[in-house]
C-alpha cells in the first residue's frame, strides 16, 4: 500500500532502493545515535527484515520518495521492535532519512501520515517512539508530533556502559493525536 502527503510518498520497498539505503546506513553521521554505521550486507539484512513485516502485517517502515525528485530518501513506519523493552509489547514509530533530507520537515510530515494509517486504518491505541538520550532531533520530531515524554530506560539492545545505552520513550494515544 502506497500513502502521499503533500511533498512525500510512503511506498513498498523497491530494488533499487538497496543501494542508496546502504548508503545512507553506511553514513557515520545519520548513524550517530546508533551502534554503529552498517555495511551494505547488514542494510540489505535490513531491508529484507523490513519487507518481511511489511508483508507479515501489511504496514511497517515505508521507503519514503521525494516527490519532486522521485528520490529515496530513507524510511518511515510503524514496527514491533525485535527486542523486548520495559514498555513491550509496544508498537513503535521511527523514521531514517538521509542527511541532504534533514532540515526539510520531512521526518514528522512523513510520521503523521504513519501515525494516521496506525490508529485510522490498522486500529492501533496506542504508538511509542524512543531514541538515545543525546538524540536531541528525534526527540523534537516526537515533540512536534504531539507525543508525550515519558520515562528513561537501559536500552537493552545496547551493552552495558555504553554511551547510547540510556534512551528516552515517548508516547501517543489514538484519541491524542
Amino acid at each position: 500500500m502506497e500513502y502521499q502527503t503533500e511533498r512525500l510518498i510512503l511506498r513498498p520497498w523497491k530494488a533499487d532502493d538497496r543501494q542508496p539505503f546502504a548508503a545512507l546506513n553506511g553514513d557515520p553521521e545519520v548513524m550517530r545515535y546508533f551502534l554503529k554505521p552498517l555495511s551494505a550486507g547488514e542494510s540489505d539484512a535490513m531491508a529484507d527484515l523490513i519487507e518481511q513485516k511489511m508483508a507479515a502485517n501489511g504496514w511497517g517502515f515505508w521507503a519514503l520518495e521525494e516527490k519532486s525528485s522521485g528520490a529515496f530518501i530513507g524510511f518511515v513506519g510503524l514496527n514491533i521492535p525485535g527486542v523486548v523493552l520495559p514498555f513491550s509489547p509496544c508498537i513503535e514509530i521511527g523514521w531514517r532519512l538521509c542527511r541532504a533530507s534533514w532540515g526539510k520537515g520531512y521526518a514528522p510530515e512523513a510520521a503523521r501520515k504513519a501515525l494516521e494509517v496506525g490508529f485510522e486504518q490498522d486500529g492501533i491505541n496506542e504508538i511509542v517512539a524512543f531514541t538515545a538520550l543525546q538524540n536531541l532531533p528525534s526527540q523534537r520530531v516526537m515533540e512536534k508530533l504531539g507525543m508525550t515524554r515519558g520515562e528513561a530506560f537501559d536500552h537493552p539492545g545496547v551493552p552495558d556502559g555504553h554511551a547510547l545505552q540510556r534512551h528516552i520513550l515517548y508516547r501517543i494515544q489514538k484519541n491524542r493525536e
